[in-house]
């Protein structure tokens, strides 16, 4: 073990860079020991399970995506801070398609309120308050920022924009465009 420095971080990242090459699915406690070329049992004393090392990549997509996202906040309000958020999801998806899927998996209730998912949240929240939404609105809007994001970013990463003009580079603009004019005249109950 010592030989190459194994450490639950240092599987973690491989993990992840092995997801982002070959797909979050092909991850595995065996895949790993392969790739450091050590037997699979010296993996157990850093990582309990396959389980384990997906959800600590999982774990490690929702903070480097909360941190990029924060990072292209500050500063910004408005259809600028939707805009630079929208990009920073879609970007990293595109950049990391396997920490992507990652950051999807579901965790336990007490994983998910530790992770940077929360941060996630807050973030969209604080650029709804550039729109003037309440509750339960702001709920609303939430939820539909998350779904139209996670699925157009999802829809393009398994091809289904390929055979149609426009582009999806064409297309993502006028979306944020859509949803900024959407939460400028959110409609009421």
């Amino acid at each position: 073990m010592a030989r190459v420095g194994l450490t639950a971080e240092r599987l973690t990242v491989a993990g992840a860079e092995l997801a982002d090459e070959a797909g979050f699915d092909q991850v595995t406690v065996s895949a790993l020991a392969r790739r450091f070329g050590v037997q699979v049992a010296s993996l157990y004393s850093h990582v309990k399970s396959s389980q384990d090392l997906k959800t600590r990549i999982a774990l490690l997509a929702l903070a480097e995506l909360a941190d990029r996202g924060a990072a292209a906040l500050a500063g910004r309000a408005g259809k600028d801070a939707l805009t630079a958020f929208a990009n920073v999801y879609r970007d990293y998806a595109r950049q990391h398609p396997g920490r992507y899927a990652a950051a999807q998996l579901r965790l336990d209730p007490e994983t998910a309120a530790a992770s940077a998912g929360p941060r996630h949240a807050e973030m969209t929240r604080a650029i709804l308050r550039g729109y003037e939404l309440s509750e339960p609105e702001q709920t609303h809007a939430v939820r539909l920022l998350g779904s139209v994001f996670h699925g157009y970013v999802s829809l393009e990463l398994g091809g289904g924009f390929s055979h149609s003009a426009p582009g999806p580079e064409v297309s993502w603009p006028r979306i944020v465009d859509a949803l900024d004019a959407l939460l400028r005249n959110w409609p009421t109950t």
